[in-house]
């Protein structure tokens, strides 16, 4: 118990300036910090939760994010998946931890790219889990602490380019994702800036396995002008081999946005067999991959953000 307390202190107080690049170290350290036995796996509600907000939010601080309304903390109310033969349901309270950096064009800065991935997991095991083991830690290093870490260093290069942003850039770490995308669902529900101010949300949800082929996968990449050429050149300018679809939206927070008629991506490196298991941990993730994931989507939002062209929502069903 010493040595974990010790290794959660050293998170806090290391690091104390923001740095422009993004590093394999940070993306570990993050990491390590989100999966760490201390964190139980991310369920919504209680002491861990909060911890992880506190530390999302010293990091959205570090690097100059702004709050809205002085809170970087969109809070709700989240009812928790339970398995079949349990009958009450434990409704828990959470948050979305959101921050942005506003665009400097006098019109564009009005319009909005949305930057997510999902903070939480499944705590101790649960119905949606791939195992029956129950009450270990669900680590979920890939799912989603891999996109949770990068929101963390995109935004965290973001902010040394700010000056060049035209549109404005909402960085948002949802909350109760794994219980039915219920962040999101709250988000666009109670938005912090008009729906239709926001011209594409990227989503990163399990970017931390990026394969031999440097595949990187995304869906409604035609759901925004020019999307699928943009990506696919994009990524191979860079090494990547991205696996782009017009379509296929798929099943994370993005979804919530796409069913608002907001153009979108849902990115991620793939499935595999840790999935929601135990054994999603650290160890296994591509260090060097997801920084080059983190680097494309950086660029992606670069370009979006500090361009001109008029963005809008190309239905994909």
């Amino acid at each position: 118990m010493k040595k974990t307390l010790l290794i959660f202190f050293a998170f806090f107080s290391a690091q104390l300036f923001a740095q422009e690049e993004i590093t394999t170290e940070e993306i570990k350290n993050h990491i390590q910090f989100l999966t760490s036995d201390i964190n139980a796996g991310r369920i919504p509600g209680g002491k861990e939760n909060k911890r992880v907000v506190k530390y999302i939010i010293k990091e959205f601080k570090k690097m100059g994010l702004v709050a809205f309304d002085k809170s970087y903390k969109q809070k709700f109310e989240a009812t928790l998946r339970v398995d079949k033969d349990v009958k009450e349901k434990p409704i828990v309270k959470t948050c979305n931890v959101i921050g942005f950096l506003e665009g400097n064009d006098p019109e564009l800065k009005k319009e909005y790219i949305v930057l997510g991935a999902h903070y939480d997991h499944l705590g101790l095991g649960g119905p949606t889990a791939k195992s029956d083991k129950r009450n270990v830690v669900y680590h979920g290093a890939d799912d989603n602490a891999s996109g949770t870490s990068a929101l963390l260093e995109i935004a965290e290069k973001l902010s040394f380019h700010k000056k060049e942003l035209k549109r404005s850039v909402l960085f948002i770490a949802f909350g109760a994702e794994e219980q039915g995308l219920l962040g999101s669902k709250y988000f666009v529900e109670h938005p912090l800036v008009p729906l239709n101010q926001i011209k594409l949300m990227i989503n990163m949800d399990m970017v931390g396995r990026l394969n031999a082929e440097k595949q990187v996968y995304m869906g409604g990449a035609g759901t925004f002008p020019r999307g699928e050429v943009f990506m696919a050149n994009l990524g191979k300018s860079l090494g990547l081999n991205p696996v782009v679809h017009a379509g296929s939206v798929g099943g994370s927070d993005h979804v919530s946005f796409y069913k608002k008629g907001i153009s979108v991506m849902g990115m991620h490196t793939g499935g595999h067999a840790q999935y929601h298991t135990p054994e999603d941990t650290l160890e296994l993730i591509n260090l060097e991959g997801e920084k080059l994931v983190g680097e494309y989507i950086y660029q992606t939002i670069l370009a979006k953000a500090t361009s001109t062209e008029k963005m809008y929502f190309i239905n994909q069903d």
